[in-house]
C-alpha cells in the first residue's frame, strides 16, 4: 500500500486524535453501502469495500470491475480482509462511540423523537430523514449526505419514523403528489399510468391548504368549546342562584312553620288548660259537695245514737225528762236537686282549631303577600296589539284599555287578527324567564284573562284550553269562575277580584294567577311544556246589554 493510500485511510495528527471527526469519517466510508467499513478489503487497484459490499457487487457479474475506478480484474481477485484498515475503523469506532456517550445526555432521543437509524450505540436524536435511503440521520451520520455529490441529490426532510409509510407500495417510489379527483396521495408514477388527468398538486400545497383548513376547524372548535365553557359557566351560575333560592325558600318554611308549630303547641297548651281547669272546677265542686254531705252525715250519726240510746230507756220518767233536754236536729241541706254536672266540652277543641285556623289564615296571608311581592320583581310594561285585535274591539290610544264597540270597524283580514271571538293579544312576546302584568277587571261581570302561545288559532271559534294554547281564567255573569284547564276547574272567589295578576314562569311552564288586592292565590297551572312565543291574552267578551261595558285595562304591575 502507497503512503498515499496510507494517509488516505489514516489522516495525520488532529484528524486521528479526534477520532470522530467529520473530516475522519469521511475517510472510512464505503463507497457503495455509505457507511463506516465492515470487515475491509481493498481491491489491486487500491479500492476499499466493505467484503460483503463488494463480493455482492460482483454476484452475477461475469466481469469483475471496481466500482469507483471501473478497472477489469481477469480472474475475480480473492479478497482478504485489510487488518490494517480494519484496526484503524474499529479505532475510529471507539473514538465516534465516546464522544457519542459523552454527548448522549444532550442529544440522546428522548420519547417521542425519532432516533437515528445508523446509531450503533445509544441512539441519538435525528436531525433529518433522507426519502431516497428511507432512513433517520443524527447531526453525524447526516454528513455525507450534506458533503458527498451523490448523496446532495438525496431528498431531505425533517426527522419522521415509519419512512416506508411514506413510499408508494405499487411502484417503490416516494409518495411526492396528491390526487385531488381520488383524494389520495400518489407518486410521479402514478401520476402517468393510474392516475392519467387527474388533477395533482404537491404534497406541501395540498397539506398547506389542508392545514388553512384545520386552522380554521380548529378556531372553529375552540370557539365552540367556548361557547360550552360558557355555558357551563351560566349553567354553574343558574344553579348557584337555585341554590340560594332554595336556601332563602328553606329559611322561610322553616320560620313559617316553625312559627305555625308554636302557634299550635300555644293552643293546644290552651286547650288542654281550659279542659283542665273545667275538669279541676268540677272536681273541687263535687269535693266540696262531698265533705259537706261527710259532715252532715257525721252530725247525723252522733243525733241516731242520742235517739237511739234514749229509745232504750226503760224509766218512763226519766225517759220523758231526757226527751225535753234533747237538742234540736242540726240543720240539713235538701240535697234532692243537688247534682255535679260534667263539664261541657262540645265545641271547645273547635274553637281552639278555629282561632290555629285563623292564625294560620293570617300566615298564609303573609306569604301570599311576600310571594306576589317576589313575582311583581318581573313585572312588564303589556301594550295591546291592533292587528291582533277583533274588529268590534276599540283600544284606547296608549294600548292599554280594551272594550267591545257596536260597530265593526273595516279592517284588513290579516292572519293575526281575531276573526270571530272577540279576543285581543299583548304586542310583546315572551320565549323564556319569567314576567309579570296585571289587568283591572273591576265592574265587569264577564272576561278571560291569560297568556296563549303564537300558533293559536285566531278564525272562527276557538275553545279556550291548554291543548289548544290557551292557559286563561274567566267569569262569567259576574260570579261564575273557571280556570279553563283539561276539564275546567270552578272557583270559589267571593268576593271576586277587581284587579288580577298574571305570572308566568316559562322555563318552569308555570302560569299564576292572583287576586292582586287580597294578595291571594286564585289558581295555577303547573307542568306545562312552552316551546314557543307566549302573548298576554285578553278578552272583554260581550257587553251584554252595557252590564259589562267596563274596559279591561293593563298594568305593568
Amino acid at each position: 500500500m502507497s503512503p498515499d493510500e496510507i494517509h488516505l485511510i489514516c489522516p495525520q495528527s488532529s484528524d486521528m486524535s479526534s477520532g470522530s471527526s467529520l473530516r475522519s469519517e469521511d475517510q472510512f466510508l464505503c463507497s457503495i453501502c455509505l457507511d463506516v467499513f465492515t470487515d475491509p478489503v481493498s481491491t489491486p487497484c487500491g479500492h476499499n469495500f466493505c467484503k460483503t459490499c463488494i463480493t455482492q457487487h460482483w454476484d452475477g457479474d461475469a466481469l469483475s470491475k471496481c466500482p469507483l475506478c471501473n478497472e477489469p480484474f481477469t480472474p475475480k481477485p480473492e479478497l482478504e480482509i485489510n487488518t490494517f484498515i480494519k484496526e484503524m475503523v474499529d479505532q475510529f469506532r471507539l473514538g465516534a462511540q465516546q464522544e457519542a456517550s459523552s454527548s448522549s445526555e444532550l442529544q440522546a432521543a428522548k420519547p417521542g423523537e425519532v432516533p437515528c437509524d445508523v446509531c450503533t450505540g445509544p441512539k441519538l436524536k435525528a436531525l433529518k430523514s433522507c426519502m431516497v435511503c428511507l432512513a433517520s440521520y443524527c447531526q453525524t451520520h447526516l454528513e455525507p449526505h450534506l458533503t458527498a455529490p451523490r448523496l446532495k441529490k438525496h431528498q431531505l426532510m425533517e426527522p419522521v419514523e415509519n419512512l416506508e409509510d411514506r413510499m408508494c407500495l405499487q411502484h417503490d417510489k416516494p409518495l411526492e403528489l396528491f390526487c385531488r379527483t381520488d383524494q389520495t396521495c400518489v407518486c410521479l408514477v402514478c401520476s402517468v399510468f393510474d392516475h392519467k388527468n387527474h388533477e395533482f398538486v404537491p404534497l406541501r400545497e395540498e397539506s398547506e391548504g389542508k392545514k388553512a383548513e384545520l386552522r380554521k376547524t380548529e378556531a372553529e372548535v375552540q370557539e365552540m368549546i367556548q361557547e360550552r365553557r360558557l355555558k357551563i359557566q351560566e349553567i354553574r351560575e343558574s344553579v348557584k342562584i337555585s341554590r340560594d333560592a332554595a336556601d332563602r325558600e328553606k329559611a322561610e318554611g322553616v320560620q313559617a312553620f316553625t312559627a305555625l308549630m308554636e302557634s299550635a303547641e300555644r293552643g293546644l297548651k290552651e286547650l288542654l288548660k281550659e279542659i283542665q281547669d273545667k275538669q279541676e272546677a268540677t272536681e273541687k265542686q263535687a269535693e266540696d259537695f262531698i265533705r259537706d254531705l261527710e259532715q252532715e252525715i257525721s252530725e247525723l250519726k252522733k243525733r241516731s245514737s242520742e235517739v237511739k240510746q234514749l229509745s232504750q230507756d226503760e224509766d218512763p220518767l226519766h225517759l220523758l225528762q231526757s226527751c225535753s233536754s234533747l237538742k234540736a236536729a242540726p240543720p240539713t241541706k235538701t240535697w234532692t236537686e243537688v247534682r255535679v254536672h260534667p263539664p261541657y266540652y262540645e265545641g271547645t277543641v273547635v274553637k281552639a282549631m278555629v282561632k290555629l285556623e285563623e292564625k294560620i289564615g293570617e300566615k298564609i296571608k303573609e306569604l301570599l303577600k311576600a310571594e306576589l311581592k317576589r313575582v311583581q320583581q318581573f313585572a312588564v310594561d303589556v301594550t295591546l296589539d291592533p292587528d291582533a285585535a277583533h274588529p268590534n274591539l276599540i283600544l284606547s290610544d296608549d294600548g292599554k284599555q280594551v272594550k267591545l264597540g257596536d260597530v265593526r270597524k273595516n279592517l284588513p283580514d290579516n292572519p293575526e287578527r281575531f276573526s270571530k271571538c272577540v279576543n285581543v293579544l299583548g304586542q310583546q312576546s315572551f320565549s323564556s324567564g319569567r314576567f309579570y302584568f296585571e289587568v283591572q277587571v273591576k265592574g265587569k261581570t264577564d272576561w278571560d284573562l291569560g297568556v296563549a302561545r303564537e300558533s293559536i288559532k285566531r278564525k272562527g271559534t276557538i275553545p279556550l284550553s291548554p291543548k289548544n294554547g290557551f292557559w286563561t281564567i274567566w267569569l262569567r255573569n259576574g260570579s261564575e269562575y273557571l280556570a279553563l284547564a283539561g276539564p275546567p276547574v270552578r272557583l270559589h272567589l267571593h268576593p271576586g277580584p277587581q284587579k288580577v295578576g298574571v305570572f308566568v314562569d316559562y322555563d318552569q311552564g308555570l302560569v299564576s294567577f292572583y287576586d292582586v288586592d287580597a294578595a291571594a292565590l286564585i289558581y295555577s297551572f303547573t307542568g306545562c311544556c312552552f316551546k314557543e312565543k307566549l302573548y298576554p291574552f285578553f278578552s272583554p267578551d260581550l257587553n251584554d246589554r252595557a252590564k259589562n261595558s267596563d274596559p279591561l285595562s293593563c298594568w305593568s304591575g
